[in-house]
């Protein structure tokens, strides 16, 4: 019986942290949720310097690492694609990502 208890217990725990998680994934990783919002802010991400511009269906990033130190994308490349009702552009060098999203 007290093993069926804390069973649940830890069956319940795990689905309230995977659902907190998930709810911090979709405003700061790229949830639909980020760009509905008018948001202009600058920080600070490790030895990286991160700006967010969003208003209106719009919404734009940029990540700038000095030297390339603690850049999480590798090499230069460029990309275009849909996401739903939004177009997505993103661009990389070797210590600068850009992104853009316009939705119609």
């Amino acid at each position: 019986m007290q093993a069926s208890v804390i069973a649940i217990l830890l069956a319940l725990f795990s689905g309230l942290h995977t659902a907190a998680l998930a709810d911090d994934d979709d405003r700061r990783f790229g949830g639909k949720r980020w760009w509905s919002e008018e948001r202009n802010e600058e920080y600070q991400d490790g030895p990286c310097k991160v700006k967010i511009e969003a208003k209106g269906g719009e919404f734009k990033r940029e990540i700038k690492c000095k030297d390339g130190i603690g850049a999480n994308w590798s090499g230069e490349w460029k990309r275009e694609f849909w996401d739903g009702p939004c177009k997505v552009k993103q661009e990389a060098k070797y210590d600068e990502f850009k992104e853009e999203v316009k939705c119609k």
